[in-house]
């Protein structure tokens, strides 16, 4: 109980709100999105008969555990503490009014019977699985319908045992969409942090239809070569903010979404409101990316002090015919990246259909990307943006870019098309469809701040 109780003020600690110091002197914070919480009541998941042998499977103590957070309802809700050891579970889901505390050297670790993982209903903004039609697999954490939620802990760990999903996706065997590590839906008031995240199944963490999230101090990991295995997707969520974490996977380390085609369009929720900041991390494909899911709209997102290396993408803003929706009020600053091969990416056509009922005449338009202070070398290629013929992107202005190639190689260069907006200091020159306007009044206001 000792321990219990050092742990309790740890949690405390770790989600009370905390200044820091961005890299120009200005204050940054994601305090006051998530209240902090004081638990007055405490429980160990070894109270339910959990063992941490890495053998024994926990899955019925974590679900009676929560079971007994729910329907207690204590005062100031329940801590539930998982001590150090190895806690091999399946699938199992949160309440409102707890936190789920991990000690030093605590492992939660996903089981791999995939033949008993339980299937859930297809999230109405994508209209099915992701990856295949109809159901898909549940979460090995997950959430709905819940507020005031904690993750935390002394950086334990949450492991997916993903590799038996992976070799199923890989071999063309999945009957259904791979289950996340975390995913939070129709959900508020909900912070994740000083928690390791590793081998996930399919995309670590999804806040879907969320408000109110802080993801911070989290460390997720997964091979290069493991397939979609995406760090953090806020997906038509609000107001939340991803900060002073460390991303290492297969694809987008952080990915802003908000529903796929015809689904997302009659769903209607945009992603608003979400801040990205002092990220570090590679991966093959994109390091921060907008889409290409993105048919509710995505709109006001401040992008700052990433810091990416061996990357396929630097910076990515994706679409596609008959995504409809919107991508606006994207500001980017202060990126270092190196070993990228492309700095910058904003496309409109990229990405796959649910089906064939897709809309062909539902353009999606982009408009205000502000990306500036950008610092890259050993860039193959320094950018590519892409317009739609018939949905033309605006606003597009880059200031003080210097985007330098591979030594001994040509010279990393810009292509443009079905784009307008300006440019200032950008190295190497960017193409002639900004350059052309470097003193458009749209772009005027965003080179000086």
């Amino acid at each position: 109980m000792a321990r219990l109780a050092v742990s309790v003020v740890l949690a405390i600690l770790v989600v009370a709100p905390i200044i820091l110091e961005g890299v120009a002197g200005s204050i940054v914070t994601c305090s006051g999105i998530v209240p902090a919480r004081y638990r007055n009541d405490k429980v160990s998941i070894t109270d339910f008969g959990a063992v941490g042998d890495g053998r024994t499977v926990n899955t019925k103590a974590f679900r009676e555990a929560v079971y007994q957070i729910q329907h207690l309802r204590r005062r100031g809700g329940t801590l539930l503490y998982v001590p150090p050891g190895v806690y091999l579970t399946g699938s199992f889901s949160l309440t409102s009014h707890m936190t789920l505390y991990l000690a030093r050297g605590a492992v939660i670790k996903a089981t791999q019977d995939t033949w008993n993982w339980p299937l859930i209903a297809p999230l109405p903004s994508y209209g099915r699985g992701r990856e295949r039609p109809g159901r898909r697999y549940m979460s090995l954490i997950q959430g709905h319908g819940l507020q005031d939620v904690v993750i935390t802990g002394e950086n334990g760990t949450i492991d997916g045992q993903g590799e038996v999903w992976w070799n199923m996706w890989r071999q063309g065997t999945l009957r259904y969409t791979r289950p996340h590590l975390v995913e939070f839906m129709n959900s508020r008031s909900i912070m994740i942090s000083n928690v390791a995240f590793k081998n996930s199944p399919f995309w670590n963490i999804h806040p879907v239809y969320c408000s109110n999230v802080v993801i911070r101090y989290v460390t997720i990991l997964a091979p290069y070569d493991s397939p979609n295995t995406d760090g953090i997707d806020p997906d038509s969520s609000s107001n939340v903010c991803i900060e002073d974490s460390h991303i290492s996977v297969g694809d987008d380390l952080i990915s802003v979404k908000s529903g796929w085609d015809e689904y997302g369009i009659h769903y209607g929720r945009p992603s608003s409101g979400i801040t990205i900041r002092r990220i570090t991390g590679s991966s093959p494909f994109s390091g921060i990316s907008v889409g290409s899911e993105m048919s509710g709209g995505v709109e006001n997102v401040l992008i700052e002090n990433i810091n990416l290396r061996n990357m396929g993408i630097g910076i990515h803003i994706k679409t596609n015919i008959g995504r409809g929706g919107f991508i606006r009020d994207i500001t980017v600053s202060n990126v270092y990246m190196e070993n990228v091969r492309k700095g910058i990416r904003i496309m409109g056509n990229v990405g796959d259909h649910p089906d064939h009922r897709y809309n062909r005449n539902a353009l999606p338009y982009v408009k205000g990307i502000r990306i500036k202070d950008v610092w890259g070398v050993k860039v193959q290629e320094a950018g590519l943006i892409q317009g739609l013929k018939n949905s033309p992107f605006t606003g597009i202005c880059l200031s003080n870019i210097y985007l330098h190639g591979v030594l001994g190689q040509s010279r990393a260069a810009w292509t443009c098309s079905d784009v307008s907006g300006a440019a200032l200091e950008v190295s190497p020159w960017v193409c002639s469809e900004l350059a052309s306007t470097y003193q458009s009044s749209t772009c005027s206001n965003s080179f000086r701040v």
